[in-house]
């Protein structure tokens, strides 16, 4: 291939993006990639006749390189038969850009972590003709943007129309991959999907996921935008490079975090090869109020291994309360920027994601929003409807056998509802939950519990509206080999205490304190 595309036989282009795909393949299952060098290990019964083909074909791949990214490439013989593939500063850095664009991906994200390391390095290049503002046959104005990585160009398709829409599209789907991955680049999440029934792929994106774009994109679209000004409009003009400029506001200084879901569980991390980076981001979120060990935790890099930040969700929740809730002015508003940005890379990821984030940010702000005293609620538990009103309550910590332990305790009126609203049964009682850490992954977990009679008598379903009408959620409801009525609630459950007053900072503090850092 690399032959035929040296003489002319076969695309320079296509060969580039399918060689740099295997060699990417090869260094992430048997290399490295560092800051400032690429190192692929060959061994095993081939040895250095292995060695050598890769280092020859490479030669090979050098040659049909643009000039800015031809690199040089040395093997160094290491113990028992094996040998590595290096290319160090300068030449690495250009290699990297190159494998950044053709290093395999799927759903948005690279297929090794290894891979990062090549986004990193990756510099983008974005630019716009001019000469090529025009209105389109439905009188909409259009303009194309080009977008190249590593020597490897794709020219879109800008419309300004209700946004501004930048679109690419082809039979060609690997052309259409191409063109999302060189999108991700430059900061927006892209996806390839299919336009209508004609075997055309299409990948496209809107004003919101532009403006999360990196500062290129988004001066380029500016400039599309100005110099469309009055065919668009003043007002509306305006309005796009408002968004454009809050985009750039909410980038400056921030790194790119990764937010996503694995198995249901969000992740939001952030990940570099730099332990300065690592450093300054975990210093940034102590200053907005966040505690190492608590709210994030931290894995510096080792020997040009990546390092991690890795946001739990109580830090997420508790940033999105110090949004609102801070008394510091400058904490307030870093927290403010940094809620939104997730918001923003949620958005990219897609609706399960952003759900999943809005519904943790809507739980944080509502942290100390509410008071037990004179709190009245109706729920439904079995299909019957109780009145719940609290008349107080506190939280707080037990040491049992060396075993920290948070009992909440409501004192609490509970009646059931009966034919025209009349609220029969009322029972005025102190009811306690009680919260320990357990099993290997520290997850905390609630028990009530209520007498062999509780189901006959309504208690155990008095409880759980109880707890139903403070929390949103109902808990689980289990009989003991004694006859007894368990009640169990986890981290959902914690999380709706929090929203009160009297027991949020206790919860917190019960938190900190058996947490595993």
């Amino acid at each position: 291939m690399l032959e035929k595309a040296l003489k002319g036989e076969f695309d320079r282009e296509e060969a580039l993006l399918l060689f740099g795909e295997m060699y990417a393949t090869a260094v992430a299952g048997d290399g490295h990639v560092g800051p400032d060098m690429v190192r692929l290990v060959v061994g095993g019964g081939l040895g250095g006749g292995a060695a050598l083909l890769r280092l020859a074909t490479l030669h090979l791949f050098n040659q049909i390189l643009p000039k800015e990214f031809k690199f040089n490439a040395r093997i160094y013989v290491k113990k028992d038969r094996y040998y590595d593939i290096t290319t160090y500063g300068e030449d690495a850095a250009g290699f990297k850009r190159l494998l950044a664009v053709s290093a395999p991906s799927a759903g948005g994200g690279y297929l090794s972590e290894k891979f990062n390391g090549f986004v990193e390095a990756a510099k983008v290049e974005v630019r716009f003709d001019k000469d090529s503002i025009r209105l389109t046959k439905k009188g909409r104005v259009a303009a194309d943007l080009i977008i190249s990585v590593g020597g490897v160009a794709v020219k879109y398709n800008v419309y300004l129309r209700n946004e501004v829409g930048l679109e690419f599209k082809s039979t060609d789907r690997s052309r259409v991959e191409l063109a999302a991955r060189l999108l991700r680049h430059a900061g927006v999440s892209a996806e390839v999907s299919k336009a209508g029934n004609r075997g055309v792929w299409r990948v496209e994106a809107t004003t919101d996921m532009l403006a999360a774009g990196r500062e290129e994109l988004r001066k380029a679209l500016a400039e599309i935008v100005e110099a469309a000004r009055k065919s668009v409009g003043e007002e509306r003009a305006k309005r796009w490079l408002e968004k454009l400029e809050r985009g750039r506001v909410l980038m400056e200084g921030w790194p790119k975090y990764h937010v996503g879901l694995v198995e249901g569980a969000l992740v939001v991390s952030f990940i570099s090869t730099n332990s300065g980076n690592i450093e300054r981001e975990a210093h940034r979120l102590e200053k907005m109020g966040l505690k190492r060990g608590v709210h994030f935790t931290v894995k510096m890099p080792e020997e040009s291994r990546y390092g991690y930040i890795y946001i739990l969700k109580e830090g997420l929740a508790y940033a999105a309360w110090l949004s609102v809730h801070s008394k510091d002015k400058d904490q307030r508003e870093l927290a403010a920027v940094f809620v939104e940005r997730i918001l923003q890379r949620a958005e990219e990821a897609g609706e399960d994601v952003r759900k999943k984030v809005e519904e943790i940010v809507k739980e944080g702000k509502a942290w100390r929003s509410l008071t037990l005293k004179d709190f009245e609620n109706k729920v439904e538990v079995n299909g019957r409807t109780y009145v719940v009103k609290v008349i107080g309550g506190e939280a707080v910590e037990e040491d049992r056998g060396g075993k920290k332990l948070l009992r909440i305790k409501i004192t609490a009126e509970v009646g059931r509802v009966e034919g025209d609203h009349t609220i029969v049964d009322r029972v005025v009682r102190e009811y306690t939950i009680t919260f320990g850490r357990y099993g290997g992954d520290n997850t905390a977990v609630g028990f009530a519990y209520a007498r062999a009679d509780a189901l006959e008598s309504g208690e155990a379903e008095r409880l759980a509206a109880l707890i139903k009408a403070l929390t949103g959620k109902e808990p689980k409801m289990y009989r003991m080999k004694n006859g007894r009525i368990m009640l169990v609630c986890y981290g959902g459950h914690l999380e709706g205490f929090k929203r009160y007053a009297e027991l949020a900072d206790a919860i917190e503090r019960w938190l900190e304190e058996t947490s595993r850092r």
